[in-house]
């Protein structure tokens, strides 16, 4: 029994990668971002030792701050742009302009120039940076069908930031070893130029969306963001979190540089051997976590992983051997691909798709500022009370937070479980089965529960029709000018030909036995149904059929 459960966890987390590489569209969004985050990581490293030749600790975490003040400001402002029009477009600018700006800072330091101007490119690298996670995070449920094939997308791309935090530090120490820190820049800056390329070939149906904001408009629409997370504690939560586990990111790009040649005296090459210790962490927890993509429990380990962030850097500090700093600091990365699994997808299954990329837009500002702030947090309190009591008291933030929050995180899941078994249901209907993610979810807030007794009508032939209904248990009988049409059961739609031809119902629909049914109204049903390709012909194939088989004598469909 032990060992058919195990591979069914096998086979589970087999077809989470799999999915992902059947998928054009997903597997060019994947490795997009494999690209991105590499020059991000490679970048990070190099600029973290020029700024600690140009003033030791205090330098590299006031560097820190000046990289992500900026962006934080400029996240929620500019992420609206993500939810106007198609999303990869936002992907490609952002990834070519963290192109030029890391090509600019390598042509700098080649030629010995200003580091002013390097921590000047930084800026504007940092902010392309920032804006390409909401924008991407906002795309993948677009290119999924399924609250599972969401999750798995995550656990993938989890995995591949793991990769990206392991081959770009090691990437970078290797180049430091070989060559120098221009060098580390220039092929940064290539990597974020095949990302961009890789999107531009991009095809998939994406819903309606209003045009380009105005500047005014832009700043509403960034306050909508704001608004729907401040007013949905769960939302909220969720930002608390990841604040906890930015400012520990941030400490840890000082903590990092600080433990490896001050503490360890491994030098500047022991730099990217620690930070590559919390990717190669992050790439066998992503693995194992790829066992959980099915999981029920998204908060649970959501707050594992916020946990599991801070720990270890406490360890460390109590056992400061350069073999055991690199093991324990693997555990950072094992929390990584447990956030990413559960709070990526608690996010984009909490927040509203037409607000998505607004709310991952804040989330990067909060993840950006907060890094700042533990970048010179850091840097201030190695300088007050020394490195291992820096590491002590860090460490401690997450775990205290993750405790208190695991009951509210435990609620949340099972509001989205519910919602995985609404979303079940409708995706039994033909024509809302090629609907994506976002568009099911939407339907999914909007149904209503009815009861039917057995025996009474549903509607009757000749009423208005408001409303779409999908059979959740019992049967009805489709009733048209006195004779027995159909019979329908669980998982059966019926009352879309009112709505799409917009006429009065064809039939009547009368419940069997004791009828229960969700409800969809016209203003929800008609815009997502309408709203993509392959919904549309799958509604007219079905309102074909149906009149195939029943046309009322007193016809007035069109």
């Amino acid at each position: 029994m032990t060992g058919a459960r195990c591979r069914a966890r096998l086979g589970v987390a087999a077809a989470a990668f799999v999915s992902n590489a059947r998928n054009p569209d997903l597997r060019r969004a994947q490795l997009s971002f494999l690209g991105a985050w590499t020059a991000e990581w490679a970048f990070t490293v190099a600029l973290g030792i020029i700024a600690y030749r140009d003033g030791g600790a205090t330098a590299v975490g006031l560097v820190g701050l000046l990289r992500m003040l900026p962006s934080s400001l400029l996240a929620p402002l500019l992420s609206p742009l993500a939810d106007r029009g198609r999303r990869e477009r936002v992907l490609i600018i952002v990834s070519v302009l963290r192109g030029l700006a890391t090509g600019a800072a390598a042509v700098v330091v080649g030629i010995d120039g200003p580091t002013s101007v390097v921590y000047a490119l930084a800026v504007l690298s940092t902010i392309a940076a920032t804006l390409y996670r909401p924008a991407h995070s906002a795309l993948l449920p677009s290119l999924c069908h399924s609250g599972y094939e969401l999750a798995s997308a995550n656990v993938v791309r989890g995995l591949l930031d793991a990769v990206a935090t392991l081959i770009g530090p090691l990437l970078a120490a290797v180049l430091l070893g070989l060559t120098d820190v221009a060098v580390v820049f220039a092929v940064a800056a290539g990597s974020s130029l095949w990302a961009a390329a890789l999107l531009v070939r991009l095809r998939y149906d994406a819903p309606p969306r209003p045009s380009s904001p105005s500047e005014a408009a832009l700043v509403r629409a960034a306050v909508e963001g704001f608004l729907a997370v401040s007013q949905n504690r769960d939302l909220g939560l969720i930002m608390v979190l990841a604040a906890a586990q930015a400012f520990t990111r941030g400490a840890l790009t000082v903590l990092t540089v600080v433990v490896a040649i001050d503490l360890l005296a491994t030098g500047e090459p022991g730099v990217g051997v620690l930070t590559a210790a919390i990717g190669a962490g992050a790439v066998l927890g992503s693995l194992a976590v790829s066992l959980l993509v099915d999981t029920t429990s998204l908060g649970g380990w959501f707050a594992l992983g916020i946990a599991l962030y801070g720990l270890p850097v406490t360890l460390v500090g109590v056992f400061p051997n350069e073999l055991a700093a690199g093991v324990i600091l693997a555990f950072v990365g094992l929390g990584n691909a447990l956030i990413d699994l559960g709070g990526f997808t608690l996010l984009a299954r909490l927040a509203p798709d037409e607000l998505l990329a607004r709310v991952f837009g804040l989330l990067e500002s909060v993840v950006a500022m907060f890094i700042g702030i533990g970048a010179l947090i850091a840097s201030l309190l190695i300088e007050w009370v020394g490195i291992r009591p820096s590491l002590l008291t860090i460490g401690l933030l997450c775990p205290v937070l993750a405790l208190g929050s695991l009951r509210r995180l435990r609620r949340m899941d099972k509001t989205v479980n519910h919602q995985d078994r609404d979303i079940a249901l409708l995706q039994a209907v033909a024509m809302l089965k090629p609907l994506p993610l976002p568009a099911i979810e939407r339907l999914a807030r909007g149904l209503q529960p009815l009861t039917v007794p057995a025996g009474q009508f549903v509607f009757e032939q000749g009423d208005v029709g408001d409303h779409y209904f999908v059979i959740e248990s019992g049967q009805a009988v489709v009733v048209g000018d006195g004779v027995n049409v159909a019979t329908l059961g669980p998982g059966e739609g019926f009352g879309e030909i009112a709505l799409l031809r917009r006429t009065r119902r064809t039939a009547s629909v009368r419940a069997i036995h004791e009828l229960h049914v969700q409800a969809l109204h016209s203003d929800q049903f008609l815009p997502l149904v309408l709203g993509f390709t392959p919904s549309t012909v799958e509604a007219g194939a079905v309102v074909k059929s149906a009149l195939g088989r029943f046309t009322p004598r007193d016809n007035d469909i069109e």
